[in-house]
């Protein structure tokens, strides 16, 4: 046998038998993602079929790219990692040309000895059949001559693109994979979801509501130059009354059959399938939210006034790779004294915290499911009396908040809960004077769904058994604000994942200390890296 030929022989074997135990073995199962695609399809129109692509790979500059993630749905439903795949689900079933009955088709990566010596290994058809239970599985350059007629369905469910893929070259890349749907759907070049959402629901609204719908258009038009001068929305609204409304309502109509594509029923069912979470997710999620933790506590043993701000990121990044998360959540915000006032401050680039209060707010992302905690703590170990005077009101904002997420209570509750305090305590320091100043210094929200996205999918109705959210109060005083300058760059927010029960909120990431007493008294502990030096470089 020539020697090349060996050789290609050989690395096809090798990556063909490749042990499954070198890979971690608590992924969700696959009988969880078959679950979900049940789900999906109950939930889906008749005569419908609902379309998911995986992720986009993204470049980080030249010929290297990010580590690739999978988009969260797109996992939740099939468990694939691997980009260059889609994922067809149908409302009924369905009947290939042997007469087999189906009711899902996942096109995947094809197998290729030489991509995956330098890439690592592809699931392929059989892999794919044989770890994720999925029964219906081609290359993805088989999509394009598929036999699917997406024109026999009353409605394709989809999610509209964003221009973040690039042509590869590759028959079978994301970017000709969109293309050959979009050929097959007659996909319009002008296709706008933002005003295929407002259509829909001119379409669905009895003619005697109509002025009601017309009010919450007018919202969405004052914020959107765009949809403002759509002539059959600004109609809508501007009508003077239901006849004209009428009308309206038949040119929508009329516009709408023009294709039966649906770029907002999906987003419907997944936020209503993923606000709440499985027994099975939540041993994930819970491990995530406790190796977060567990990194708060290191640092608070670890922290001393010359650390920087990237020191202490790579800390906290260290524990999670320690416990084997694959990744952060989010980009690490680790803000000391000022930085800590911007909100999303991920340059971490600050040589010495100093003296300061550094606000930390991190999470690890373990199978796919990401914590978001916040502990913020005086670099020097103990809270000065203006640090703690803030320190407090923030944490008693939070335990109101923290009470308030009860099953049945509306979403906003915990917010409304915090914000009342602060305000209070603001107004008690003298910071402000005046209720609606508070904003200032409490610009965001309390709380938000918590999953697969840091910022997870939910319908933001009332709270149900098992949904998962962050309850996150702070007070942000920058150096300049209109107050007595002893408050000056102080930044304070304790954030923690509360999972909501039947018998009341549970905060899942106890075990980082919260009060400032608890905080002191952590940082007191010796580290296993006092004594961890490096040598001084030039």
């Amino acid at each position: 046998m020539p020697r090349i030929v060996f050789c290609f022989v050989v690395m096809l074997f090798t990556f063909a038998h490749t042990d499954a135990q070198d890979m971690p073995t608590d992924y969700l199962s696959a009988d969880f993602h078959k679950g979900r695609r049940e789900l999906v399809r109950e939930m889906m129109p008749a005569n419908s079929v609902a379309v998911f692509f995986a992720n986009a790979e993204r470049n980080r500059a030249n010929d290297v790219d990010y580590i690739y993630h999978q988009d969260p749905n797109f996992y939740y439903l099939t468990g694939y990692r691997e980009p260059n795949a889609v994922l067809l689900i149908f409302s009924e079933n369905q009947n290939s040309g042997d007469g087999t009955a189906f009711n899902e088709v996942l096109y995947v990566q094809e197998r290729n000895p030489r991509a995956e010596q330098w890439n690592g290994k592809r699931l392929g058809v059989e892999g794919t059949k044989s770890r994720l239970g999925f029964e219906m599985v081609f290359n993805g350059s088989e999509f394009s001559k598929a036999s699917t007629n997406f024109k026999n369905f009353d409605s394709v469910l989809f999610f509209d693109f964003e221009n973040d893929y690039r042509n590869t070259g590759d028959e079978a890349d994301l970017f000709n994979l969109i293309k050959h749907f979009k050929k097959k759907t007659n996909y319009p070049s002008d296709y706008d979801p933002a005003k295929q959402r407002l259509y829909a629901m001119i379409k669905s609204t009895e003619i005697e509501n109509s002025a009601n719908v017309a009010q919450i258009l007018g919202r969405y038009l004052s914020r959107d130059e765009a949809l403002k001068e759509d002539e059959l929305l600004s109609g809508f609204v501007n009508a003077s009354d239901n006849t004209l409304r009428s009308e309206i309502k038949d040119k929508v109509a009329l516009h709408l059959s023009a294709n039966n594509l649906n770029s907002a029923r999906l987003g419907e069912i997944m936020a209503t399938l993923r606000e709440t979470k499985t027994d099975e997710e939540m041993v994930l999620l819970k491990k995530a939210i406790e190796i977060s933790a567990v990194g708060q506590v290191e640092v608070m043993k670890a922290m001393h006034p010359n650390m920087s701000e990237t020191e202490i990121q790579g800390v906290h990044e260290y524990v999670y790779k320690k416990y084997g998360a694959e990744y952060e959540g989010y980009p690490s915000i680790v803000g000391g004294g000022n930085n800590g006032c911007i909100l999303h401050y991920i340059e971490n680039n600050k040589p010495k915290v100093g003296n300061d209060l550094v606000l930390m707010d991190l999470g690890a992302e373990y199978r796919g499911y990401t914590a978001d905690v916040t502990r913020t703590i005086p670099a020097n170990g103990k809270f000065s009396k203006e640090q703690k005077q803030i320190y407090d009101i923030v944490y008693e904002a939070q335990e109101a908040g923290i009470k308030a997420s009860v099953v049945g209570a509306a979403f906003q509750a915990p917010g409304q809960a915090a914000s009342k305090v602060v305000t209070e305590g603001l107004i008690q320091l003298g910071i402000i004077s005046k209720d609606q100043e508070a904003r200032t210094y409490f610009p965001h929200g309390t709380s938000h769904y918590l999953g697969l996205d840091v910022h997870d999918q939910g319908t933001y109705q009332v709270f149900r058994p098992n949904t998962v959210i962050t309850v996150e109060p702070g007070i942000y005083i920058p150096e300049g604000s209109d107050c007595d300058k002893k408050w000056w760059g102080i930044a304070v927010r304790i954030e923690d994942d509360i999972q909501i029960t039947a018998d009341g909120p549970v905060n899942l990431s106890a075990m980082a200390p919260r009060t400032t007493e608890a905080i002191e008294k952590m940082m007191a502990k010796p580290s296993p890296l006092d004594d961890f030096e490096l040598p001084e470089l030039d």
